[in-house]
């Protein structure tokens, strides 16, 4: 039986549907039941993995789990406890690729969170398996979403930074083929994801007005405009001047693109115009607005 944390998240629920679809037993825990994802196959246990205490159910029987620190935040550790405890013997986490980026005693605050969150695992006595992603293409709904719907303009700094955007359903597919190859090979490995092309935050924002059929404008700010706009997203100040330090960076030199995606599932990542397309109802204008 495997286990996935953040079964209704943008990774997670597509980690129950990939399990379940390689014929393999999956529970996906989630605080909403209601919202989880239809996968015929997989179980769905309300439980609350910020609360260890709600989780021994969810890990009866348990051989391997899927960490998602959004769904269990601070109480990481205590879980980990747990699943041993309870027989679990492998854990996927799902880490951050700033980490790659400061080695060592890292000072970006997204960095600091997932060293820690890794060194947890690192500790727990679990076979594990890290998954660093960089740029989530799911990034721009929440970044740019609403300028786009109500304005067709994205104002951000550095529109020349060149990222590689990966779709959440290829961090999906690796967790899964991490959690069920029988083989051990991904175990103890760090793997960094990314999409397949860099591309500049203007182009990015071209493919999505493509897929739209409608032209969007890119409008650039200054780095303390920026901040600001991220304020007004609840972004803390301290993550904000770290993503735009690696904005500014890959201004310079362009994201590099990982392959873990394609040698470990076989298939090519997907582009991030395959995603907008796919996603372009999120762009789209509420109308359910009185």
């Amino acid at each position: 039986m495997i286990v996935v944390t953040g079964a209704t998240g943008n990774v997670g629920r597509h980690v129950v549907t990939d399990v379940a679809a390689a014929g393999h037993p999956v529970r996906a825990v989630t605080r909403n039941p209601a919202a989880a994802p239809p996968a015929p196959g997989a179980q769905v246990v309300e439980a609350n993995p910020a609360d260890p205490a709600t989780m021994e159910g969810a890990l009866d029987g348990a051989t391997a789990l899927f960490l998602n620190y959004s769904a269990v935040r601070d109480a990481t550790p205590r879980l980990l406890e747990l699943a041993r405890k309870q027989g679990v013997r492998r854990v996927v986490l799902l880490s951050s690729a700033a980490i790659e980026r400061e080695p060592g005693a890292p000072a970006n605050p997204i960095a600091q969170l997932h060293r820690a969150l890794e060194e947890a695992v690192e500790e727990s006595g679990l076979e594990w398996t890290f998954l660093r992603p960089d740029m989530f293409a799911v990034n721009t709904v929440r970044f740019w979403g609403a300028q786009i719907r109500d304005h067709g303009v994205v104002r951000a700094a550095y529109g020349d930074a060149a990222l590689a955007p990966i779709d959440e359903r290829d961090v999906a597919a690796v967790a899964a083929a991490a959690l069920t190859d029988p083989s051990g090979r991904h175990t103890g490995q760090r793997y960094l994801l990314t999409g397949p092309e860099a591309l500049t935050q203007r182009r990015m924002v071209e493919l999505i007005g493509a897929a739209l059929g409608r032209p969007l404008r890119f409008e650039e700010l200054t780095r303390e405009q920026a901040v600001a706009e991220m304020a007004g997203l609840g972004v803390p100040e301290p993550v904000a001047q770290g993503l735009l330090t690696m904005h500014e960076g890959f201004t310079r030199e362009p994201m590099p693109v990982a392959e873990p995606t394609r040698l470990i599932t076989g298939k090519p990542a997907h582009t991030f115009e395959q995603w907008a397309r796919l996603h372009a109802s999120d762009f789209t204008a509420d109308t359910t607005a009185a």
